[in-house]
Formats: C-alpha cells, structure tokens, sequence
C-alpha cells in the first residue's frame, strides 16, 4: 500500500513505571486509552485497520473505515486506538464490554453492532504522511503532524497532551472517571521505535479483599489454575468479579491442598462462559464454600450496578484469615469522579 513499507510494522510499546516521570522539558503526556490498540493505513481509498498483533480489524468496524475515509488525510499512517463510549448517569465513558463484543464472526452481527455501538478512533502518533515516513523523527515534529492528519469531526479524534509533569500526574486520577486506564508517557525527541518499549505507562493501582468462590484446574492438570473471586452484593449472595492466575507450580499445588477441602461437592463442576478471544479455552470451575478471604491488587472495575467486575486479571497477594467473608461487599472499591469522556479529546 503506497510508496512506504509501513503496513506489517509493530507498533511502540510502553514499560510499566509506578510513577509519572517528571522531567520537565523532557516528557509529553497523554491519556492512556482503553481499547484497542490500531494501526491505520490509508492510501487514498484503500485504508487498512491493523491490530497490535497485525490482524485485521477493518472486517469488525466497518463504519470506522467510512469514518477514517471523511476525517483522515488522503495518505498517511497513524497510530491510535479503537474504543467505544456510552452514556453513564448524563456522562459518555468508554464501554470495554462493548467494545469487546465487537468481535464477532458472523458478519450479520458485525453490522447490527456497527450500528448499535459504533466506535471511535483516537489517534496519538504518525507514522507518514503523504508518503513521507515519520519514524525518525522526534516525538514533538510527529505530534504536529499528527493534527494536521486527523480533521476531528465526529468519529475521529486527536488524544489530548500536555508537556507539564503536574498536569499529566492530575490526568492519572481525573480521566479515571471516564474509564480511561493511567497515563502515557513519551520522551519529546524521541523517533517511532516498532516493537520497543521506549514510552512509559502508569496505571491505577489499588487492592481489594474478596471471598473466594471456586478455582480452575491449571490446564497442565495439576494445581490450580485461578482462583475465582467474588463480592456479596445486596441481596448478600456472592457475585463473581473475577480471577486471580499466574501461580507457580508450587503455588499452584499449595492452593489445591488449600481449597479441595473446601469444595461445594465431590463432583460438582460448573461451566463458564466462553472466551471470544479463545474458543478452545476450558472455562469449567469448581465451586467452593466461601470460606477464604484473598487480599488482591487490581487496576480497575468495569460494568455499572449489579454486572461489576475487575477489567483484568488481578494480582493474589494473601490471604486474610483475619477478614469476615461477608465484609467482602462492593462498598470497599473506589468509584473514580465521573468525567466525560468528550473531555479528554484535544479541542
């Protein structure tokens, strides 16, 4: 496509960091968006939707192809990400369950959802322009550039930056409210380097004591796989929130001598729901007497009133044998200040 070999490239990728470094003069600022992650590619009326791992994307979001057509410049190569808002309480904020069901085999359903909850691209860096390649040059030279690319309209937005350190800090907690996921760091001289984690994300982090109410066996066989978590909601049943995974063998050992005693019945087995992302997955659970407190660290929730839940896996820290299983309800979790998610775009 076009004169620049950019279509197949990785994208830049971030380290983890605990703290929004603070240089000043040093660092540009940004929004760390949840979505997912797209590379476009536009050569006239041929544009291509890329995923991280460089599959199509285009197939699942028809209409971001006719929105990049009317609101992206005639050749050029951006990077950005694909979400999906809705309104919340008078506010739009991002919808990752939304957004997740949009990747759907059936092309039928692909248009019915196009419609339903069409998405949004939010771009953050160039790559080329008018078959100019970018990837050399500084951070600060592809950011101007980038506004000349994207003409925002309604489907196709420039992320908001900033080069103040106290600002970008402020953002990691202010944008939470419109369900984004921390802050993006990049150096402001720094080139487009694919594949290398050359920028820097800081994401919320906070901790939760939860019941455990079942386990995974580990797909070796042996173990435990995940321990499924819950919260008693108001009609004080435990709700499943999610899992905690990535034990070591030994780990893994120790927590079945833990929580076989504890099972519901001997041969009690229940189904979970598929994975769209792996179909061959084994979702089955063992359900268990909610007897264990687990202490975790998690990023965030997703989900409004009774269908709550942790947007990713979370980190197993301990265990409280000093925590009531009933004092595990929703009314410990933080509820981030509702920001709309309009907001955050670039004027």
């Amino acid at each position: 496509m076009g004169d620049v070999n950019l279509p197949g490239i990785e994208p830049m990728l971030a380290k983890a960091a605990t703290a929004v470094p603070v240089d000043p003069g040093v660092w540009s600022y940004e929004p760390k968006w949840d979505g997912f992650r797209a590379l476009v590619f536009r050569d006239g009326d041929d544009i291509e939707i890329r995923s991280r791992s460089n599959k199509d994307l285009g197939r699942y979001f028809p209409e971001l192809l006719d929105a990049l057509a009317a609101e992206t410049a005639p050749r050029c190569a951006l990077d950005g990400e694909i979400v999906v808002p809705r309104q919340v309480d008078g506010r739009t904020r991002l919808d990752w369950d939304a957004l997740s069901q949009r990747i759907h085999p059936a092309d039928s359903r692909i248009r019915l959802l196009s419609q339903e909850t069409p998405a949004h691209f939010i771009g953050f860096d160039a790559l080329s322009s008018d078959g100019e390649e970018l990837l050399d040059r500084p951070f600060v030279e592809r950011r101007a550039a980038l506004r000349e690319l994207i003409r925002p309209a309604s489907w196709c937005h420039l992320t908001r930056a900033t080069e103040d350190p106290e600002l970008g800090q402020q953002w990691l907690t202010t944008f939470e409210g419109a369900g984004l996921d921390g802050v993006i760091a990049k150096r402001l001289g720094g080139p487009y380097l694919p594949g290398k984690r050359e920028m820097v994300k800081v994401k919320h982090s906070r901790d939760a004591d939860c019941v455990a109410i079942g386990y995974r066996v580990h797909k070796s066989g042996r173990g435990v796989g995940s321990i499924l978590l819950g919260l008693y909601n108001d009609d004080g049943e435990p709700q499943m929130v999610g899992g905690a995974a990535s034990f070591t063998a030994a780990a893994r050992d120790q927590l079945l001598a833990e929580l076989e005693p504890l099972r519901l019945e001997p041969d009690l087995v229940r189904d979970g729901e598929p994975s769209r992302w792996n179909s061959a997955a084994d979702k089955r659970w063992i359900p268990i007497r909610p007897e264990r407190v687990a202490e975790v660290g998690y990023d965030q929730m997703e989900g409004a009133g009774p269908g709550r839940r942790f947007r990713h896996a979370v980190k197993f820290r301990r265990w409280r044998p000093d925590r009531d299983p009933r004092s595990c309800t929703f009314d410990q979790l933080d509820v981030p200040t509702s920001y709309d998610f309009y907001d955050v775009l670039e004027s």
